[in-house]
């Protein structure tokens, strides 16, 4: 069993890891850190816990610990749900230390020696470990999972891209609330309204898809264009995905290569990779958020209305994927399984 800290513990993702990393079969969480003004406190005292599930019996009475290395000891890898203003230093410091580091900030996901590991989709990029080492001179690692929703679509779209090749694609997401941290979103805004603005969210999706979808060493060849809007719902975000592909596919053809897709944390059986990490729904309305986003335990991005698009001339369909398990946490638990498969823990 190897021993796990969560930093940045206290929030919503970090509540999310603790939740997710509770009678894990690899990973214990020993270690929780989180700001000052949470330091010193017994863990279920500092968390304004939100999820409704109980708080884990093993972490609810751990001292929270200072977000430094010299603090967080004795753990094997270090799991980061910090705030990207404070990530970046923060995750260097423990990489310097030794420690690899599983981060779902968005502070390093773009340098072009660090992992944006979506592992289903591109898990031949962990050889960027060894150029980080090589160049930064430490023996630890930062590995970074995508944007959340970034993640739902390039896990859609790695079929697509894979058997007919994509020349653009265009994407609609209506995201849930949960997306935005506690406590988000005020009601005023969001009660009765949908917010067409979520800061740095297209920019992230449409550089953070073509790093997945390209070779370690070269983005993917194709365009995105993203509009991201706030939406009125708990967990799960909706994508509306319209594409240009390269060879000629029928909607019958991209459902069965979606369903029939596997990558390699499927055929390594690690504990949290669903067993179909895409479903295809057939049914006219589906997938719906409230329906289907616990789908693979939150860890399947969920298909439906694949149809001809008469504008682009490939086809266009609806992705749902929880937004805080295969879009934050789920992902980068993943992550860390597929590294420990692969021996780098």
């Amino acid at each position: 069993m190897l021993k796990a800290a969560v930093l940045g513990a206290t929030g919503m993702v970090g509540q999310i890891f603790i939740r997710l990393l509770n009678g894990h079969p690899w990973f214990e969480v020993t270690a929780v850190a989180a700001s000052e003004r949470s330091s010193g406190l017994k863990y279920s005292e500092a968390a304004n816990w939100k999820l409704s599930t109980p708080i884990p019996e093993n972490v609810a009475d751990l001292e929270v610990l200072d977000v430094t290395p010299k603090a967080v000891k004795n753990v094997d890898l270090v799991f980061s749900a910090l705030p990207a203003d404070v990530a970046g230093k923060v995750e260097e410091d423990f990489a310097k230390a030794g420690y690899v580091v599983l981060s779902n900030a968005s502070a390093h996901r773009m340098e072009p020696d660090v992992p944006l590991l979506n592992p289903e989709v591109n898990g031949d990029h962990i050889s960027l470990i060894e150029e980080q080492r090589r160049k930064r001179k430490w023996d630890g690692a930062i590995v970074t999972n995508p944007n959340c929703s970034t993640a739902i679509l390039t896990l859609a779209l790695k079929p697509l891209y894979d058997g007919f090749g994509i020349n653009r694609v265009i994407v609609s997401t209506m995201q849930a609330l949960s997306g935005a941290g506690y406590p988000g979103v005020a009601s005023l805004d969001i009660v009765d309204n949908v917010i067409p603005f979520i800061r740095n969210e297209e920019e992230k999706m449409q550089s953070e898809s073509l790093k997945i979808l390209g070779t370690p060493s070269k983005p993917a060849d194709f365009k995105v264009s993203a509009s991201c809007h706030r939406v009125a719902t708990l967990d799960g975000h909706i994508e509306a995905v319209f594409t240009e592909l390269k060879h000629e596919a029928d909607p019958e053809s991209v459902a069965k290569a979606m369903s029939s897709f596997v990558g390699e944390p499927q055929k390594l059986k690690l504990p949290t990779a669903p067993a179909k990490p895409i479903v295809v729904k057939k049914e006219e309305d589906r997938p719906q958020v409230r329906l289907d986003r616990m789908e693979g335990n939150g860890m399947s991005a969920v298909v439906g209305r694949i149809r001809k698009d008469p504008a682009l001339g490939g086809v266009k369909f609806i992705v749902l994927g929880h937004n805080t398990i295969r879009g934050a946490a789920g992902c980068s638990i993943l992550n860390a399984e597929y590294l420990k498969a692969k021996k780098y823990l």
